[in-house]
C-alpha cells in the first residue's frame, strides 16, 4: 500500500510517500513558512536530485497542492498520478483519553481534535488544518489519524493522575497524556524484534532525546509511564521547555515580573531549557562545543540535562521492578554518544554499563551499546514515527 504521511505545523507541513510492503520511502520533504513571505517546498524523491522551490503557500491547503504536484512531476515525482495514493495518514498530538489508537477520520474524530486544542494548542489546530487541507484536495481518498497520545492510554491511574481535586480530571480531563508516543512505541516494539526477543514479559526503558524529549516505561509492550505530562513541558528539562519545576515557581514569576498567562507560557515554552540555563543555544551539538571552551553554563546545562534523565530512568526501574533494555532514541539519542555516556555513567550497580567501543561515535544506526557483562542491555534504534503511522493507516484502511 502507498501511504502519504503528513505532518502539519502551525506554518510548516511535512511529509513521507511511503510503500508499507517494504517501508521503503519513495519521496519526502517538507513545506516551510506556510502563510509567511519565504515560503519554501524541499522535496527529496527516491533516486533522484533533491528539489527546491520557492513559491507562495498562503494557506495549508496550498502546501498540499504542492506536495502532491512534486509527487506526480514527470521530472521530481515517483508516482503517475494521485490515484496511486491509497491513504493518508495523519500525526495528531493529542487526543486525551478519547481514543487508544489509530482511528478512520470522520467528522467525530475532527471533533475530538478540536475538543484537545487547549491541551496542544500549538499542535492541534494546525495538525486540524493539515486533515481539512488534504480532504479538500482529495476527498476520496481514506484519511487515518495517528495520535501522539494513544500510546500511553495503557498508563495506570496512579501514573496519570495529578494531585488535584478529582473534579479536574472528571470535569476538564486534566491527567497526564505524554507525548512522543509513536516513536515510543515503534522503538520499543523494534528493539525487541532486533533483539530476538519476544515483548511479553520484557521491561524496556525508551528514552526519545532531542529538542523535545520524554521517556517512557514499557512493560509487555504497553506503556506503564512516561516522563511528558498534560502537555509536553513536563519532564527533563530540554531545547527551551523548562520541564518539570516546583509550580509554585510559576505563580512567584508571574507576580514578580507582572507577566500575563500567555507571556508566562512563552517563557517557559520558548526561553527556558537548555538555552535558558546556557544562555548560548537550545542545540546540543553548540552546547558540547562551548562547554569544550570552558563555558561553565553550557556545561552546567548539558549536566542538567543527563542527571534529570537519569533520575527519570531510575524511577522507572524500580516502579517497574527492574528494567531489561534500555533504548536511545530520536536526535540526541541516536547521534550524540556523549550523552548516553553520560546518562548511563555510575548505574552499574543497576545492571547498566556501556561499552566505550561501542558506543564512541556511533551515529543514527541500530546497536547494542552495551558491555558483554552488562545486565541490562543497551540499544540505539533510530526513530521511525512514518513507518509506524503508515503501518497503522495501512491496517485501519485494509479492515474497511
Amino acid at each position: 500500500m502507498i501511504v502519504l504521511v503528513i505532518n502539519a505545523g502551525s506554518s510548516s507541513l511535512k511529509y513521507q510517500l511511503l510503500d508499507t510492503q517494504d517501508g521503503r520511502v519513495m519521496a519526502k520533504g517538507l513545506c516551510e513558512r506556510i502563510g509567511i513571505a519565504g515560503s519554501r517546498l524541499k522535496h527529496e524523491p527516491e533516486g533522484k536530485e533533491k528539489y527546491v522551490v520557492e513559491t507562495p503557500m498562503p494557506t495549508h491547503q496550498t502546501a498540499v497542492q504542492l506536495v502532491l504536484d512534486a509527487l506526480v512531476s514527470p521530472e521530481h515525482g515517483v508516482i503517475k498520478s494521485m490515484k496511486e495514493i491509497d491513504a493518508v495518514g495523519h500525526r495528531i498530538l493529542n487526543c486525551a483519553d478519547y481514543y487508544t489508537q489509530s482511528v478512520l477520520i470522520d467528522d467525530d474524530v475532527k471533533e475530538t481534535i478540536r475538543k484537545c486544542f487547549s491541551f496542544a494548542p500549538l499542535h492541534n489546530p494546525a495538525n486540524l488544518m493539515g486533515i481539512e487541507a488534504c480532504q479538500e484536495i482529495m476527498p476520496d481518498i481514506p484519511m487515518v489519524a495517528a495520535f501522539d497520545t494513544s500510546f500511553h492510554q495503557t498508563m495506570p491511574p496512579q501514573a496519570y493522575m495529578y494531585g488535584l481535586p478529582y473534579r479536574y480530571y472528571e470535569e476538564k480531563h486534566i491527567r497526564r497524556y505524554g507525548a512522543h508516543g509513536t516513536s515510543h512505541h515503534y522503538v520499543s516494539q523494534r528493539a525487541a524484534e532486533f533483539l530476538g526477543k519476544d515483548q511479553e514479559g520484557l521491561r524496556m526503558i525508551t528514552l526519545h532525546l532531542g529538542n523535545g524529549s520524554s521517556i517512557s516505561a514499557v512493560k509487555d509492550g504497553k506503556c506503564q509511564d512516561t516522563s511528558m505530562g498534560l502537555t509536553p513541558l513536563e519532564g527533563p528539562l530540554m531545547g527551551t521547555r523548562c520541564g518539570s519545576i516546583d509550580p509554585a515557581i510559576v505563580v512567584n514569576i508571574m507576580e514578580q515580573e507582572k507577566l500575563n498567562p500567555q507571556e508566562m507560557d512563552h517563557l517557559m515554552n520558548k526561553e527556558s531549557g537548555v538555552l535558558g540555563i546556557s544562555g548560548v543555544s537550545s542545540d546540543f551539538r553548540d552546547l558540547e562545543e562551548a562547554a569544550q571552551a570552558d563555558n561553565t553554563r553550557a556545561q552546567l546545562a548539558l549536566d542538567m540535562f543527563s542527571y534529570q534523565c537519569k533520575k527519570i530512568l531510575g524511577s522507572y526501574v524500580f516502579a517497574m521492578g527492574g528494567v531489561d533494555v534500555l533504548v536511545f532514541t530520536a536526535g540526541i539519542g541516536e547521534n550524540d554518544c556523549n550523552t548516553r555516556a553520560a546518562i548511563c555513567a555510575g548505574l552499574e550497580d543497576l545492571g547498566i554499563k556501556l561499552d566505550p567501543a561501542k558506543n564512541d561515535g556511533l551515529r543514527g544506526k541500530e546497536a547494542v551499546i552495551s558491555a558483554d557483562d552488562s545486565k541490562v542491555t543497551v540499544v540505539v534504534i533510530p526513530t521511525n514515527e512514518e513507518l509506524m503511522i503508515a503501518r497503522d493507516t495501512e491496517a485501519i484502511v485494509k479492515s474497511l
